[in-house]
């Protein structure tokens, strides 16, 4: 049998028993050679890469192992969440039903709020009519007076217009409005009640000594009050205050009012001729006495004040005309008595 090493052949003969096999001496060093060289250097070429291939290999593994704990964590927490959404899911439809329950038993309490508010002031209105026909009696005035509940009503009737007017959509409720409405109505019923009042004499001393607070509210309202809104409202209020500034006392307190000239000024330019006339007599009942004329006087002969009254003498109504040029007599008479 022939074996080729370092590039050259070999005779190797095997015995019959020992199987040994004869190699030239040279071929065996040369032989042993090689090997301690590749025993020496095989290492050197294999460990590095070896070593480096176990080191990225352990990272792979680590790596594998970490990803896998944490795919693991992200399944338990995607698991969870799921869980809560699903909690949460079955909390949200059982609220929407309970929302929709609740906007339906709204919606039937605003109905029968509704129907109550409209019986109120449909009762309202029907009872503040018969009180506003009522006052156009003396005697009536006088029994509510024996009574002592005039008091609380005219309380009552200051609170009940002062929200009124306040709650008004100014923008909208001007030409829109329905004056013939329950609301609008028991509103006119009390200011006209009111009115009826102080045209009786006890009643206007009444309101003179007692009602200070009720008579500030008619002034603040009538100022609060935009131009063409319930011109009709307005001119109860003005009928009212013209009867308490009847009585001297009452025009006294009613004249102390330090917005009271700027208030029929705004109400002079307010559109509504009914309106600009009653102001115009609540004016003509402060040039009358002396001792208001001292207080106001340097206001009342105000150009642009005069003015404007002269503007309304030239209106088409023959009872404003008449007002105005009437007023305005006064005003220039109080000028010349000022200049003597």
């Amino acid at each position: 049998m022939s074996a080729s090493l370092g590039g050259k052949s070999l005779n190797l003969c095997h015995g019959p028993k020992d199987g040994f096999v004869t190699v030239r001496k040279r071929d065996l060093e040369k032989l042993t050679t090689e090997v301690m060289q590749l025993r020496e250097f095989l290492p050197r070429v294999l460990n590095g890469n070896l070593i480096e291939m176990l080191r990225k290999a352990q990272a792979a593994q680590t790596l594998k192992e970490h990803l896998a704990q944490e795919q693991e964590q992200l399944r338990q927490e995607c698991l969870h969440l799921q869980s809560r959404l699903d909690a949460v899911q079955t909390e949200c439809q059982k609220e929407r039903e309970e929302k929709l329950l609740l906007r339906e038993q709204l919606w039937q309490s605003g109905a029968e709020l509704q129907q109550q508010a409209d019986f109120c002031s449909g009762l309202g209105s029907a009872a503040c009519s018969l009180l506003w026909s009522c006052s156009a009696r003396m005697d009536t005035v006088t029994n509510w007076l024996a009574d002592g509940k005039l008091q609380s009503f005219l309380t009552v009737a200051a609170q009940t217009l002062e929200s009124f007017v306040r709650s008004l959509d100014e923008e909208v409720k001007t030409q829109t409005e329905d004056h013939n409405s329950q609301e609008h109505q028991f509103v006119l019923a009390l200011a006209g009640t009111i009115t009826n009042i102080a045209a009786v004499t006890c009643g206007r001393d009444f309101l003179t000594s007692s009602a200070h607070i009720l008579l500030d509210t008619l002034m603040r309202l009538l100022e609060l009050m935009k131009p063409g809104v319930f011109p009709k409202l307005k001119v109860l209020m003005l009928m009212a205050l013209y009867n308490v500034s009847i009585s001297v006392k009452g025009l006294k307190y009613i004249s102390e009012n330090p917005g009271l000239l700027s208030l029929i000024w705004t109400l002079l330019d307010d559109g509504d001729w009914e309106v600009c006339l009653h102001s115009l007599r609540l004016l003509q009942s402060v040039l009358l006495e002396e001792e208001v004329l001292l207080l106001l006087g340097s206001s009342l002969l105000d150009p642009d004040f005069q003015a404007r009254v002269s503007l309304l003498t030239s209106s088409v109504q023959p009872s404003l005309r008449l007002a105005a040029q009437q007023t305005l007599e006064d005003l220039q008479a109080l000028q010349q008595r000022r200049v003597c």
